[in-house]
This record gives structure tokens, sequence and C-alpha cells, in this order.
């Protein structure tokens, strides 16, 4: 199997998913930028950005890969990861290093249809990543000619399981069945689970809001807290 020159860089390693949508207290590219300088220097091999902007902060401040992705809702379609040339055209301008998107069997904007995706990038020298939620996509991906496959859209289909954790099966699967890497991707929260679907045979891991959404990372220990006060004092709470 050929390697391309992302993919050698990113084999058994860890791929910090640097991301925030409007809204959210961290959104914004000279923000990310940063949450992606300090996720290299706690050991990232890459990272995958949201939006042309951040792609193009987050090069100027690492030196790791870039894995792009724009994500932009569309009236007609459920798709919102990178979903048509458009989104593929500014990740480019903006200098990603390979592109992610949505390789689901759900209707894409416009009708355009996956096999035109991937051709598309494929003839812009792009190395694609495919986001499934299924082994069958990631079967169907694979005969496409993408480089890899992430796990990203395990739960958020219809169809798919909506799991606690990680998609240990389908990752498992995946990694059996598929001649290209097979990366993990969706509800990785614990160093635990990073080991425990490497030994499943992915070919590297994605952590994102365990990493990069200090809201839910605080969310999580003050639970823990509310639940050991509970259980220490009843329903009086500790100041």
């Amino acid at each position: 199997m050929l390697v391309n020159p992302v993919l050698e860089q990113i084999r058994y390693g860890l791929i910090a998913s640097c991301q925030a949508l409007p809204g959210e207290p961290l959104h914004g590219s000279e923000t990310m930028a940063k949450m992606a300088k300090a996720a290299e220097e706690g050991g990232a091999i890459a990272i995958r950005a949201n939006s042309a902007e951040d792609v193009r902060a987050i090069k100027l401040a690492v030196g790791l890969p870039v894995i792009g992705i724009v994500k932009r809702d569309y009236p007609d379609s459920e798709v919102y990861i990178t979903p048509t040339t458009k989104e593929v055209d500014e990740l480019i301008e903006a200098g990603a290093d390979m592109i992610a998107l949505d390789a689901t069997r759900r209707k894409r904007p416009g009708q355009v249809t996956l096999e035109t995706m991937v051709e598309y990038m494929k003839s812009r020298n792009m190395p694609v990543m495919a986001d499934i939620s299924t082994l069958a996509e990631g079967l169907y991906a694979a005969s496409l000619g993408v480089s890899c496959v992430s796990t990203t859209l395990s739960g958020y289909t219809s169809y798919s399981p909506n799991l606690a954790g990680p998609h240990l099966e389908l990752v498992k699967e995946t990694a059996e069945r598929l001649a290209i890497p097979v990366i993990a991707e969706g509800r990785i929260s614990e160093p635990a689970q990073v080991e425990e679907v490497l030994r499943l045979g992915a070919y590297a891991v994605v952590v994102g809001s365990a990493i990069s959404r200090p809201q839910l990372i605080t969310k999580r220990f003050a639970e823990a807290a509310r639940k050991a006060v509970i259980s220490i004092h009843g329903n009086e709470r500790s100041h």
C-alpha cells in the first residue's frame, strides 16, 4: 500500500481536533491557533480544524499537518462536513494538507454524489479523509479511492448506534476489512480509550472535545464534584 506523506506523519499518533463553533467561548481563528499550538506542545502529530480561516491561522502557528473541514448547513441536506466542492476549494486555498468530508450514505446538497466529490478532490491532488458512520460506508469510500476513513460520524446518523463512548466494533471491523488506514474518532475522552482503539487496529486517533472544549471538560469535573458532595453530605452543598 502506498502511503502519502500526510498519512506517514500521522501514523500511530494523536490528532487533536481544535474546533469551536460560533457561540462557543473559544470561537475565533486566533484562539484556535493558540489551542493548536498547545496541542502541538503536548504531543499531537496533526490538527483537525474547521473553516478556511482556522486552517490558515493554524498553519501559521504550528509545524504539523492540518486536516481541514468546513462545517456548513444546507437546506436540502443533512450533510454538513465539507458538503460541496465550494468548501473543498476554500480549504485548498487555505493550505489544508488533507481534507475530511462526510462520506455517509445521506444525500448531499444539490444531489452531488460522494463519488463526484472524491474525484474532484483527487483531481486537485488533495488527500481525502472519509468520515463514516458504518462499515458499509467505509467499504464504499475505500472503493472510491479515498486516502483513509475515519469513524467520526458513528452515532451522528439516524441508522448508526448512539453510544456513550467510541464505537469500538466499527473501528475493529473497518481496520480488519479495509486496506487503507482507519482513523478512530468520536467520543474518545480517556487515554485508556486511545490505547484500546490502537490495539483494535486504528492507524491514528482523533480526540476533540476532551482536549479543545474546556467548557465540556469543566462540566465533567463539576458534575463529579456535585455527585461527590451529595454522596458525602447529602443535599448540603460544599462552599
